[in-house]
């Protein structure tokens, strides 16, 4: 970045900054603007949230930054565990659980072959990838929509991104790499039991809901 372009650069304070975090997470890619300024303030922003009771996380490598609950484990911290909570929790279903293990498994693997950076799936490989961990129906098509339904809220976490497709060509999905902060290494190393916990659960629950 030249010195001309630092100059025309937009200013940001920290009230531009905490802002679209509280709403939501900062990426790289699409919001450059806002990421430079958060890379140059990020000390400042990590002090304005702690009185919040909210810790900054951003990952530089992976381009994206958010917001979330700080963790009051200490005696002494008793004051931040009483703030109330600003960023809520959000209790997903287990087929919701297990679609979001079964991406984060599929992009370790991805990132160990190495070259792209960006893990696209097509709707039909999203569906193949949990249906054989839900139980079977009769009904395909209603097992299809369902599959649809836990796709969407994914989306709507925004763990998946649907990229634009042409006419008459089915949906694609990008995988968000912030599912990495969610979903961690030490998490996905247990995955073969928890999914045995999920399947068991799925199986005995007989009707897969939202």
């Amino acid at each position: 970045m030249t010195e001309t372009d630092l100059e025309m650069a937009p200013q940001y304070d920290l009230s531009a900054l905490v802002i679209p975090l509280l709403k939501g997470v900062i990426y790289q890619e699409t919001d450059g603007g806002l990421w430079n300024a958060l890379l140059n303030l990020q000390a400042r922003v990590r002090d304005y949230v702690a009185v919040l009771g909210l810790e900054l996380v951003l990952d530089e490598a992976e381009g994206y930054a958010f917001l979330r609950s700080r963790q009051a484990d200490a005696e002494d911290d008793e004051a931040a565990a009483r703030l109330p909570r600003l960023i809520a929790r959000r209790p997903l279903s287990f087929p919701v659980s297990l679609l979001l293990a079964l991406l984060r498994k599929r992009l370790a693997e991805f990132d160990r072959g190495g070259g792209e950076t960006r893990l696209v799936l097509s709707r039909e490989d999203i569906v193949e990838l949990i249906r054989v961990f839900l139980p079977p129906r009769s009904n395909e098509a209603r097992l299809i929509d369902q599959i649809e339904t836990h796709i969407n809220k994914v989306v709507e976490l925004g763990f998946l991104r649907k990229l634009k497709a042409a006419s008459g060509q089915s949906a694609n999905y990008e995988v968000r790499r912030i599912l990495k902060a969610f979903v961690d290494a030490q998490w996905l190393s247990e995955f073969d039991a928890r999914l045995a916990e999920y399947q068991t659960q799925l199986v005995s629950g007989g009707e897969v809901g939202e």
